[in-house]
């Protein structure tokens, strides 16, 4: 999207289209599209207005009710910060004292929102002129918005007091993943330089940021939406808390847990017991594996794997629990039997340490029973090991 596509969409006939196309409900697009044109709406704007109907849809699982108020770009979409996660990221700012943040690489605007929602001063940055004016409609005076190179003296403006927040582009022009900390637009480096100037200073980082890459004093916090690990943040100065190198927060169900490695032991390891704990993906990324062992009082079935056991039931939302029905040595034919005469049929299989592909194993089995079971693939005291367990809760 360009800014004369914004400016479009942002004028009293297109923002009159836009309603239009919302009333419309689950309308079929072609159907709609075409009644919209013969009832005199320009082709391109009912083009534009069209996409946008689209990307609104997709939008509001990340960003909420909002999203159908917002003018959206797919990249946007794709890269934007959930909703429950941005106003996380204000909360630090905010929890800190800081009163002003620069939002270096906007986007379409979403952390900017959560931003000036928690009160703060919010310039908002973004080296791409549409992307830009996207966000200036989205923000709708709530920030200073500017369309400049984040990393050509944006950044010297910023006082001592301010904050600074950074979501680099983690994707090529092709819509490749940038995995490289360096690779992104900006790159690590530059945020750490800022960092050094501007102490308040957060970036938004790939989940698989490795630990040796956190700075001393810094906090990295990864982050989990029902689930799903969805980002590793980095927060610098004022931001990080005193003592706290790594810690994971778990967002699930409209709750928040956070876990960090203040108490963090090596675990033991020692035999599957009647329960097997799966911990949730952002424990698993931060390291902290050994934070949910002791909370459980369990043990890990392989010092190489994530997987905690314990001797009776026990439950932490850091994990997800199953009831252990049974331990097999890893064996096709044997696994068949068992399942066969069991007279299972939907197998959900979960793996962790093992190469073997779910969906070729599902094949290999071929079973047509009718009872649901689920299987763990793993590892256990360095042997490839099947745990036939049930979900708990």
């Amino acid at each position: 999207m360009d800014p004369a596509d914004v400016a479009a969409l942002t004028s009293p006939a297109g923002r009159a289209l836009l309603d239009l196309i919302a009333a419309a409900g689950p309308a079929d697009p072609l159907v709609l599209g075409q009644r919209l044109r013969r009832e005199g709406h320009e082709s391109a704007l009912v083009a534009l207005a069209m996409t946008q109907a689209r990307l609104r849809e997709r939008a509001a699982a990340k960003l909420g009710p909002r999203a159908h108020g917002l003018l959206l770009t797919a990249a946007g979409v794709e890269q934007a910060t959930r909703a429950v996660v941005a106003a996380e990221h204000a909360r630090r700012f905010a929890g800190a004292g800081v009163r002003r943040v620069a939002d270096l690489g906007c986007g379409i605007g979403a952390d900017a929102l959560a931003l000036a929602d928690a009160g703060l001063d919010v310039l908002a940055v973004d080296a791409d002129p549409g992307t830009a004016a996207v966000a200036a409609a989205n923000l709708a005076g709530r920030a200073e918005v500017r369309c400049a190179d984040v990393t050509a003296g944006v950044v010297d403006g910023l006082g001592p007091g301010d904050g600074a927040w950074f979501d680099p582009a983690r994707r090529t022009a092709g819509g490749r993943r940038l995995f490289d900390p360096e690779a992104t637009s900006p790159p690590l480096s530059f945020v750490l330089a800022t960092a050094a100037r501007v102490p308040a200073t957060g970036a938004k980082l790939a989940p698989g940021l490795p630990h040796e890459l956190v700075p001393a004093g810094a906090e990295a916090r990864w982050t989990s939406v029902d689930g799903d690990v969805v980002e590793a943040a980095l927060w610098c100065g004022p931001l990080a808390r005193p003592g706290v190198a790594r810690s994971a927060l778990v967002l699930r169900a409209g709750e928040r847990f956070e876990l960090d490695d203040g108490d963090n032991p090596v675990p033991a390891v020692g035999a599957v017991g009647t329960h097997l704990h799966e911990p949730d993906g952002a424990v698993v990324r931060a390291g902290l594996v050994g934070a949910v062992a002791r909370l459980l009082g369990g043990r890990l079935v392989d010092e190489t794997i994530a997987y905690v056991t314990t001797d009776a039931p026990a439950s932490t939302p850091f994990a997800r629990s199953y009831a252990v029905l049974d331990v097999l040595p890893f064996g096709l034919k044997a696994l068949r039997r068992y399942l066969r005469e069991r007279d299972v049929g939907p197998l959900t299989v979960k793996k962790r340490g093992t190469a073997v592909d779910p969906d070729v194993l599902r094949r290999q089995l071929a079973l047509k029973g009718s009872t649901p079971a689920t299987v763990v693939l793993t590892r256990v005291a360095g042997r490839q090991s099947v745990l036939v367990v049930e979900p708990v809760g």
